[in-house]
C-alpha cells in the first residue's frame, strides 16, 4: 500500500489539488491525503482551487490540515509543492528524509517549484493546476500496472 501525502504551505490551494488529482486516477493500493505546512486546520480550499478541480470535473471535500507527526507517521511517500516545504518537513521531521521529495523532482522534472497560486486570478490557479497534473501523471503511470 502506498500512502502519498502532499504539502504545500497553506493546505488550501496547491496540496489539495494534488489529491484531487491523484485520487481521481483511482490506482489500487494507493491512498492520498495532504496537508500544510503553516495551515490553519479546518479551512476549505481556495476558491479558485475549488473552481479549477470543477472544470477538470474533479471533487475533494476538502478541510486544511496541519502538519504533524502523524501525517507524517501515516505516508510511506511525502511529496512536497517546493524545495522550501521539503526543507520544512525534514527540519520539522527528519526521520522522514528517506520518503520526502518535491513533487517535481519525485516525477523526475528538474528541480522545479510548484508556485503558490494564492490570491491569484483563476488563470494562475489553472497554471498551477497543469503543473500538477502533469507531474502526477508522470508519477501514475509508473504505478499503474
Amino acid at each position: 500500500m502506498k500512502r502519498v501525502l502532499f504539502v504545500c504551505t497553506g493546505n488550501t490551494c496547491r496540496s489539495p489539488m494534488a489529491e484531487a488529482i491523484l485520487r481521481s486516477k483511482e490506482i489500487p493500493e494507493v491512498e492520498v491525503k495532504s496537508a500544510g505546512v503553516f495551515a490553519a486546520k479546518g479551512s476549505a480550499a481556495s476558491e479558485n482551487a475549488g473552481k479549477v478541480l470543477r472544470e477538470n470535473e474533479l471533487s475533494l471535500d476538502h478541510k486544511s490540515t496541519q502538519l504533524s507527526q502523524t501525517e507524517i507517521e501515516w505516508a510511506t511517500l511525502i511529496l512536497t509543492m517546493t524545495a522550501s516545504h521539503k526543507e520544512a518537513v525534514l527540519s520539522y521531521f527528519p526521520q522522514a528524509v528517506d520518503k520526502t521529495f518535491t513533487l517535481s523532482e519525485f516525477a523526475g522534472n528538474a528541480a522545479r517549484d510548484i508556485a503558490d497560486p494564492y490570491g491569484g486570478s483563476v488563470e494562475i490557479y489553472r497554471a498551477a493546476f497543469a503543473e500538477i497534473k502533469d507531474a502526477i501523471e508522470k508519477v501514475a503511470d509508473k504505478w499503474k500496472v
